[in-house]
């Protein structure tokens, strides 16, 4: 975890990679209250008896779970103290590169591209990657917009 007090420190990290999240397990429990909270029940989420038959031989995690998990992952990677709040923004730009089996074990890294002062506070910019552990290819790239407000 890196700490940064307040927002000039965290400028001075533009352009760096912050670090990893911890790895987190992505349960078949959790694709199937994913499903339930979006209605989102395509078998390839849920039924993994026809999945096994499937592309992946498994059950695969929906890509917007993937994503619901850049929040709490991130928050493992870094902390602005002396801010009154931070909010989330936005994305400018989300893609799904390789699926993430049930079972697997995912982790963030997370690297700072912008700090903008801005009318409401600092526009923070970061590419957040997510990786399945011993995948080629990272599950989902993400660049997220907050909005930290001193």
């Amino acid at each position: 975890m890196r700490t940064f007090q307040g927002i000039a420190e965290l400028e001075q990290a533009v352009g760096t990679h912050l670090g990893y999240s911890d790895w987190h397990e992505v349960t078949q429990a959790q694709i199937d209250t994913f499903a339930d909270a979006t209605g989102d029940h395509q078998w390839i989420h849920v039924d993994p008896e026809k999945a096994a038959a499937g592309p992946f031989g498994t059950t695969i995690a929906h890509g917007y779970l993937t994503l619901s998990l850049v929040p709490m992952l991130v928050w493992e990677v870094y902390v602005v103290e002396g801010i009154r709040m931070g909010v989330n923004y936005g994305a400018n730009k989300v893609r799904f590169p390789a699926p993430v089996p049930v079972g697997s074990k995912v982790r963030a890294g997370v690297e700072l591209l912008s700090v903008t002062p801005g009318s409401g506070g600092y526009q923070v910019v970061a590419r957040v990657t997510i990786e399945a552990e011993g995948a080629a290819k990272p599950a989902c790239v993400v660049e997220t917009v907050s909005v930290l407000v001193p």
